[in-house]
């Protein structure tokens, strides 16, 4: 089965679908995703989208300097401007494409402040159901498009190339259809990398698909140290899982303090913003305090504010924690950090343009370098947008310039239902154990070493399934983000080393 497109994105979280929908009418656009198309990272998203909505370029400077500032100023500051300069736009569009932020009786948005912003600025949707409510509203704008379509349990395993041009995908349908698809553009939009590690805030399915896809390319891909702990996840001992979840920093937003096992804050120790600082601050500081308690969580508190408020604000979060046991405003909430967000990933410039002709990267698994060391609270979301935006016009700009590669041979691979859960999980224990908030020389040596032969076994035996390529998928993420934390000396943003 051959199949052929002028666009083809993968993934079917705000960067792919934003894509979609910014792209030329004319055009046949094929989204896939490798589970159901409802299933990202960004239908996970609580918090909101960071935005200055006005198209005042004067009023944006304090967008940029908190994105700065929270990056450790390893941000490229032309990209940081770009996505400030853009946020109004991209918003406004989203909004014009259906999607319902809140507001109040004035019908006047609603606005809240995160970590590292010294403004309200976070539009936010159904309270804390932000990315749901955007993600589902543009699949069903997308479905009434007759160019789009999509393509369900689906894994994109690696480009075609040719003169390092790539002209389209080799593609793992229901585990079992093996084909070729072939297109003038490609566009990885495949989220995170979060199963990389034992616990983390994502969707499992983030398996860093765009990061192995793009380095068996070799694309150039940066800045992969840079893996930030969100804070607040919640702590379960009556349901522990892999998947943790979020309690978003808006929370904060509104009040909500931090305090240890013996009832006392201590953000006003680590930074000025307390419990508003930036996220690699605070996740820091939390390690710190639970090594000095003895403990592994700590409490958010919010029994100083009001009950029936946080259950209207925080609909999602407040009836989880009711399912733990936990009433916000009532109760102290167990939370710890866990895995969250890559800040680096596949390098693009600001058209989201790869190193190599027609690849472009949307998205978490890009690294526009608008995060710098670390990522400002939700920027990510924006980003998606902005550069999404910035994507879809250039391949409208450059799509006539090319043609589809003719003459590809697909290659034949045994198919065995071997297992790699113990794999899978060496990965993450390693990980957890010397590549997480705090590292050291020795712990990420010992972790380069065994990952490096991970990598090197799993390319000796191909396999054709969907669980050998996210094993290996996962595999050559975690040793791109040892190789470059070990390559990284100083301490700076998310990267915290001690010796």
């Amino acid at each position: 089965m051959i199949k052929k497109c002028d666009v083809l994105i993968v993934g079917t979280g705000l960067a792919g679908l934003f894509t979609a929908l910014n792209s030329d009418e004319n055009l046949d656009v094929v989204i896939i995703s490798k589970t159901d198309i409802t299933f990202s990272n960004s239908s996970l998203a609580q918090g909101g989208i960071a935005c200055e909505y006005n198209d005042n370029v004067n009023l944006h400077s304090s967008h940029v300097t908190d994105t700065l500032k929270a990056g450790s100023y390893l941000n490229d500051e032309e990209a940081v401007k770009f996505l400030v300069e853009n946020a109004y736009e991209a918003v406004k569009k989203l909004i014009s494409f259906g999607v319902e932020f809140d507001i109040d009786s004035d019908n006047k948005f609603l606005v809240t402040k995160e970590g590292g912003h010294s403004h309200n600025r976070i539009f936010h949707s159904g309270g804390d159901a932000t990315g749901k409510n955007v993600t589902s509203t543009l699949i069903s704008y997308l479905n009434q498009k007759p160019n789009i379509t999509f393509l369900g349990n689906t894994m994109a395993l690696d480009v075609i190339m040719e003169n390092n041009q790539v002209g389209g995908l080799i593609v793992l349908e229901n585990d079992s259809l093996y084909y070729p698809i072939y297109s003038k553009k490609v566009v990885l939009a495949t989220g995170g990398v979060g199963s990389v590690y034992g616990a983390t805030t994502n969707d499992l399915n983030a398996t860093g698909d765009g990061i192995g896809i793009a380095y068996r390319a070799n694309a150039k891909i940066d800045h992969m140290e840079f893996i930030q702990f969100h804070p607040t996840a919640l702590y379960s001992e009556k349901h522990p899982s892999r998947q943790r979840f979020l309690i978003s920093e808006a929370m904060r937003g509104e009040g909500a303090y931090l305090v240890n096992i013996e009832n006392e804050r201590f953000m006003e120790k680590y930074h000025e913003l307390k419990e508003l600082a930036p996220r690699d601050i605070v996740s820091q500081a939390i390690y710190r305090e639970m090594y000095d308690t003895w403990t592994d969580h700590v409490y958010l508190d919010t029994r100083h504010l009001d009950p029936k408020y946080l259950e209207r604000r925080f609909p999602t979060i407040f009836n989880r924690c009711k399912s733990e046991g936990y009433i916000l405003g009532l109760d102290l909430i167990p939370v710890a950090p866990c895995e969250h967000f890559l800040c680096g990933g596949i390098t693009t410039d600001l058209k989201a343009r790869t190193s190599i002709k027609n690849l472009y990267a949307v998205g978490e698994t890009a690294n526009t370098n608008v995060h710098g060391a670390n990522r400002l609270a939700s920027n990510s979301l924006l980003e998606c947008l902005v550069f999404a935006q910035t994507c879809a016009k250039d391949i409208t700009n450059t799509i006539k310039e090319d043609d589809w590669i003719k003459d590809f041979k697909l290659q034949t691979y045994p198919n065995y239902n071997y297992n790699y859960k113990p794999i899978r999980k060496k990965i993450g224990d390693y990980m957890d154990e010397h590549v997480h908030i705090v590292r050291n020389t020795d712990g990420l040596t010992l972790t380069y070493e065994v990952i490096k032969d991970i990598v090197n076994n799993l390319q000796k035996y191909p396999n054709l399934t969907k669980n050998y390529y996210e094993t290996l998928n996962l595999a050559t993420t975690a040793y791109l983000i040892t190789k470059q934390a070990l390559e990284r000396k100083e301490s700076i943003g998310c990267h915290l080393r001690i010796k």
